[in-house]
């Protein structure tokens, strides 16, 4: 089985984020690889025990990404591939036509990433990159079985448990509780080292600059307010009622 796994770095979730210049400073920041995205490597390294096969992770980004797509190795991962050409990077329009781009010079039965990424949440990466490859979509999976061809998913609806059957080749989104994600072990880091990472440029792929330009264009970055410490209402009941009504509409603005 041949399983490409599409992740993203980003920000440790502990990292405090400093804003100058409308540009959020990265200098000296933990980067890693984003949780939801750690979910589906997990899962296909899990896949590749059971059934054999070949997992490639892949990734869009600067150089510091080739960090992320080493711990991809030491966890399991046996090959990766780096798109770190500045024209290629943008929205998740750009990446899902970019990443299209790359899959389709490869073979694969499974195609798994994160449902989201943490650093904006957007969560339509894995939607895009299936219309783009005319692929069946599994969102937000919380088990995951492979019989054959087919894979049997399952999803949380609003706390049930949707259960769906599909064939490969398949495009899956993976979610907090499909598994718990290991830790590279020490061999593992000391074999990462030694596992190949392509590196792809515009000039490989047979894509037009013109046509994959991000759609979304952001105006400005700031922080949201220092929050406000709580306050407590003092009197009767009746006096406490009218108090909290007034902070709602003129303070809060919750009411119209």
């Amino acid at each position: 089985m041949n399983i490409m796994v599409c992740l993203k770095q980003t920000f440790d979730t502990e990292e405090k984020i400093i804003i100058e210049q409308d540009q959020i400073k990265e200098d000296g920041v933990k980067f890693i690889i984003n949780p939801y995205d750690e979910y589906a490597l997990e899962e296909a390294i899990r896949l590749k025990e059971q059934y054999g096969g070949v997992v490639t992770a892949i990734s869009i980004g600067p150089s510091r990404v080739e960090s992320a797509l080493r711990t991809a190795l030491a966890m399991g991962a046996d090959k990766a591939i780096l798109i770190d050409d500045e024209r290629l990077f943008g929205d998740e329009f750009t990446t899902s036509k970019v990443l299209a781009a790359v899959l389709k010079q490869h073979d694969f039965d499974l195609i798994l990433g994160g449902y989201m990424s943490v650093d904006n949440g957007a969560a339509q990466g894995g939607a895009r990159l299936a219309e783009e490859l005319d692929l069946p979509h599994i969102y937000a999976a919380l088990k995951v079985e492979v019989n054959g061809s087919h894979v049997e998913v399952q999803r949380d609806v609003e706390g049930d448990i949707e259960v769906i059957e599909a064939k490969l080749p398949l495009l899956i989104t993976a979610q907090q509780g499909l598994n718990d994600p290991r830790y590279p072990s020490l061999p593992g880091i000391m074999k990462a080292k030694k596992k190949p990472i392509q590196y792809v440029t515009a000039e490989e792929l047979s894509i037009d600059l013109t046509q994959i330009q991000a759609k979304t264009n952001i105006k400005d970055i700031t922080l949201p307010p220092e929050r406000q410490a709580g306050r407590i209402l003092q009197g009767e009941l009746d006096d406490q009622v009218n108090e909290l009504v007034q902070c709602l509409k003129n303070e809060v603005n919750t009411i119209g």
